[in-house]
């Protein structure tokens, strides 16, 4: 397994910009849609735009608390997100926004004060291996483009 597995996404894009825009562009995509798009499936077993938005706030909890558990040299977890969007009915799309603008300004600030010691750090995945925590920003940047083009595609179809 690759220790970005959204490296492919990323390409040679700025990460910090990335994941600093993702809240605002992510916002201005589903603020448009009708709650149709909203709530359908983007395809045959997959999530809705609102899905999409609730397991971006879920994976920027796992983000955030990684991206400290690498500044504090422990082992960073896999979580299982199959498991974590059986509870995605629970949520409401503007909670989901809230919650992932909040969090994510949150980490942009944590990651905006890294030293290149602290980016250079090495921290063990366990499904992974070893990588260093910019590596964890750059698989936020390229998970946030993956699904927002997922989301662009149905914003497109409206």
């Amino acid at each position: 397994m690759t220790l970005n597995p959204y490296a492919g996404f990323l390409g040679e894009g700025d990460a910090v910009a990335i994941i600093s825009g993702t809240p605002a562009r992510l916002a201005a995509l589903v603020g448009g849609m009708s709650a149709e798009q909203v709530e359908a499936p983007i395809a045959p077993g997959k999530w809705s735009v609102r899905q999409i938005v609730t397991h971006l706030a879920d994976c920027e909890i796992a983000f955030g608390f990684r991206l400290r558990q690498a500044l504090a040299g422990v082992l960073i977890q896999p979580f299982d997100q199959d498991k974590w969007a059986e509870s995605y009915g629970r949520y409401s799309l503007a909670g989901a926004l809230e919650t992932f603008r909040a969090l994510r300004a949150w980490d942009v600030a944590l990651v905006a004060g890294l030293s290149e010691a602290d980016k250079a750090l090495k921290v063990t995945h366990p499904e992974r291996g070893e990588m260093t925590l910019w590596t964890i920003v750059e698989t936020m940047a390229g998970h946030d483009l993956n699904h927002l083009a997922q989301v662009e595609r149905v914003a497109a179809q409206g």
